[in-house]
């Protein structure tokens, strides 16, 4: 009997086996969320291959698109911890019809984002404030982005449903193919023919450039969102599909995840909307400070990703302990996801201090790109173990099914801090003052998410 089948049947498990747990959780997640980021990379580092023009484009929507990612996935999360927390109590009938109604309830919001983005595809660069030179291929990158909004959303409500049921391991080899697929679809759609050669094998090409990266992208998410879906419905133990079950629509249900995800989605929000502020801070200072932001922040990513791997399994661990009633349990293993992911990432941190310069030049051949985005790097380096516990610790709020106190600590610090700090210091100090802003907020925030982790108010009632 595995160790996740034990806590949900009550046993009592030793300190080494709920580490062991931990572990069997989050290193596939971790590898998964990895890939995602290879996957920018890869991005990226084709694109800024064709100049830092093109990699400005992109950088300049992509706190727009993560707006909308993040959005579906607030949704995604109040009915994927509603998931977990019905397979933890053993009441896998009714885990079903929770998903279900996720997939109905996420697919119809999906199409409301697709009008908005599509409205607004054509204006946006325009708004950031960028360059000219730049807007067509920023409206072509975020439009494909947008139209491709349906099979993101089916891959990520796949996977999160997985992760509930406790299945890591095939969410995250999925998410490595779906790497090799995107570097294959963007080999073929970026460049013209014969800009890659392999042997004596010339790759054609279709000489798309920043819609080709687009292209490839999406082209991916369809790939990896078909396959999750048929193995979720057909093959998963939990909840694939059973003869006779219908879809009910339940007000109970509905509430419950809509008293998880409006606050996780105002937090997401807040977050998002105080991205595209910095952008918009940022795009004045020039292309090289806009392709700089975009790649560091892509490299960056390589180091938090670890952090979101830890956080998809504390929500998975915490919402079947409470869905188990395992008061013995839950408060422990909070405790030990957010150590284990505070660990991971300073040493993530400490690497990128060290790396900053050969990964920046990964990405660019350009020497002011490499230096502005190594200089803002090794600020955000020190900022990275408390950017952990604010992640972890979030996501073990998210699998308790408290989050707005998650919202109003991240909406004090990212408006408290980040934002005005970043007005003050840009025009003086320019990339730099905006990534010192940005250390100083994740830090504060880090720091408050500890506290509340502390306090067990998070915790339901008959659990503290």
């Amino acid at each position: 009997m595995d160790l996740l089948e034990q806590l949900r049947l009550g046993a009592d498990l030793t300190k080494k086996q709920q580490a062991k747990l931990t572990m069997q959780l989050s290193w596939p997640a971790i590898v998964g969320q990895l890939s995602v980021i290879v996957m920018q990379y890869i991005d990226a580092a084709m694109v800024g291959r064709l100049g830092s023009n093109e990699s400005a484009a992109i950088g300049l929507v992509a706190s727009s698109t993560w707006l909308f990612m993040e959005l579906l996935k607030a949704l995604n999360a109040g009915f994927s911890i509603l998931v977990a927390q019905r397979i933890g109590a053993r009441d896998n009938a009714k885990a079903r019809n929770i998903m279900h109604q996720g997939f109905a309830v996420t697919l119809a919001f999906t199409l409301l984002l697709m009008v908005i983005g599509i409205a607004s595809s054509n204006s946006l660069p325009r708004w950031l404030g960028a360059d000219a030179v730049i807007w067509a291929d920023a409206s072509d990158y975020f439009l494909v982005f947008i139209l491709s909004l349906p099979f993101l959303q089916l891959c990520r409500l796949s996977t999160d449903m997985l992760r509930a049921s406790g299945n890591m391991r095939v969410p995250g080899i999925c998410t490595v193919v779906m790497c090799f697929l995107d570097v294959l679809f963007n080999a073929l759609l970026i460049f013209p023919s014969g800009t890659i050669t392999l042997g004596s094998f010339v790759l054609p090409g279709a000489d798309l450039g920043v819609l080709g990266a687009a292209l490839g992208t999406a082209l991916s998410y369809v790939a990896a969102g078909s396959f999750l879906l048929l193995y979720l419905l057909l093959r998963s133990p939990e909840l694939k599909l059973h003869r006779g079950e219908k879809l009910s629509f339940s007000r109970q249900d509905l509430g419950q995840c809509m008293h998880i995800a409006v606050p996780l989605a105002g937090e997401m929000m807040v977050t998002a909307v105080a991205r595209i502020a910095t952008t918009r801070i940022t795009a004045p200072l020039g292309t090289v400070a806009i392709a700089a932001n975009s790649f560091g922040i892509t490299v960056e990513a390589l180091c938090y990703m670890p952090g979101h791997g830890i956080q998809a399994a504390a929500s998975t661990l915490i919402g079947q302990s409470i869905g188990a009633k395992r008061k013995d349990l839950t408060y422990p293993l909070s405790r030990l996801v957010t150590v284990l992911g505070m660990g991971v990432m300073t040493l993530s941190g400490i690497l990128m201090y060290i790396f900053a310069p050969q990964m920046m030049a990964l990405l660019t051949p350009d020497p002011a790109v490499i230096a502005l985005g190594t200089a803002v790097l090794r600020i955000e380096a020190f900022s990275e173990p408390f950017y952990a516990a604010s992640l972890v610790a979030g996501g073990v709020f998210q699998g308790a099914g408290s989050t707005l106190m998650s919202t109003v600590l991240t909406a004090v610090t990212m408006w408290g801090i980040r934002v005005p700090v970043s007005l003050l210091l840009a025009p003086r100090f320019g990339l730099h003052g905006v990534w010192f802003a940005m250390a100083a907020q994740l830090t504060v925030c880090g720091i408050f998410f500890l506290i509340r982790l502390s306090r067990k108010r998070w915790l339901p009632p008959d659990m503290r």
